[in-house]
């Protein structure tokens, strides 16, 4: 399963929000991989490998999904990456 997203961190893709995305892979069932239009796919669970992709605001994000749970693993992530992680209570 593929979902396409829009990353809306104010500060982009950067350490505390790819720590929050990392985790909240690592717990999912499947397998999932995020690549934009320029670099190619990672896994969502690793957190320098999510840093590599060098995702700004407004990014336009490509999740993958394989397993076990697949379309429940992209609603949560596609969540994470629509929200602005650097806001209080986010």
């Amino acid at each position: 399963m593929i979902r396409t997203v829009l990353l809306a961190g104010r500060a982009g893709l950067h350490l505390r929000a790819a720590s929050r995305i990392a985790v909240a892979a690592a717990l999912l069932p499947a397998a999932v991989t995020v690549r934009t239009l320029d670099r190619p796919a990672v896994p969502a669970d690793s957190v320098l490998a999510l840093l590599s992709l060098g995702a700004l605001c407004g990014t336009e994000l490509i999740l993958e999904a394989h397993g076990a749970g697949a379309a429940e693993a992209l609603d949560s992530l596609a969540d994470l990456f629509a929200t602005d992680l650097d806001v209080a209570g986010a």
